[in-house]
Formats: structure tokens, sequence, C-alpha cells
């Protein structure tokens, strides 16, 4: 379960990102959702701290994977699931470049397969939620 936890989804598919924020609000995290990178961005500046993004890659705008390095480039260390349907051989590696608390799900997954790496990352971390100054840098981000 992921009770109380705040989760970001991003995705330009709106009936995935329907299914996705509604499948994690029945696990219990409180979800916010946007539809492309810059939305992304904007809401973890304005709506953080979260404990968990999940990402697209392909996206208008910016990449999920721009739109965390970033927020990793802005010292917001938040862990991130990045999912795509895209097959490209450079993918696990630019989401391992992400570091540690970043991990990579390919479209189609199952809830319960969203869950197990949302748990293993979550514990990976303590879930702890962001620091205010982790979120403080992030609306700097954007400013």
């Amino acid at each position: 379960m992921l009770s109380g936890m705040r989760v970001l989804v991003a995705d330009d598919d709106h009936e995935l990102l329907d299914a996705i924020s509604d499948g994690l609000a029945r696990l219990g995290a409180e979800v916010t959702c946007s539809r492309n990178g810059a939305e992304l961005i904007e809401n973890l500046a304005d709506k953080g701290p979260f404990d968990l993004v999940i990402t697209d890659i392909a996206m208008p705008w910016m990449t999920g994977v721009q739109a965390i390095h970033a927020a990793r480039t802005a010292g917001l260390g938040t862990s991130v699931i990045v999912m795509t349907a895209l097959r490209e051989e450079s993918i696990p590696a630019r989401v391992q470049a992400l570091g540690k608390n970043a991990a990579l799900l390919y479209k189609p997954f199952a809830l319960a397969e969203l869950e197990a790496a949302a748990l293993r990352l979550l514990a990976q971390r303590g879930a702890e939620p962001e620091s205010k100054d982790e979120h403080d840098r992030a609306r700097r981000m954007t400013s």
C-alpha cells in the first residue's frame, strides 16, 4: 500500500494517466497529475514535495527524463519511476544516469508491478518525504 504517499504522475496519454492515477489512489496515494514535461516541472515546484514521481519518457515540450534531470540538477532527489513503451537501447542507461533512486518500467505493466517498483524505491530512501530545502530548490527552478 502507498497510504499517505504523495505521488506526481506525468504522461501525455490521458487514458493511461487517469488509469495510473486511479490505481495509485486506490492504493492510498495522494496523486497529482501532469500531462507534459512543462506541467511536470511546474508541479514539482508548486505542489511538492513528493515522495515519488512517475513519468513517461516521450512527452511534449520536454521528455520525462529531461524533466527529472533538470530537477536533479536543481538538487531535487525525489525517487522516480520512468515508464515507456519505447525499446531503444539507450533508455536503461539514461534512467540509470538519474541515480540509484530511479527505476525503469516498460509499458504495458500491471498495477502490481508499478506498486512493487514504488515500494522498492520508497523503502530504499526510508519513505521520508523530501526536505523543505529540496522543495525550495525546485521552486527556484521555475522562477
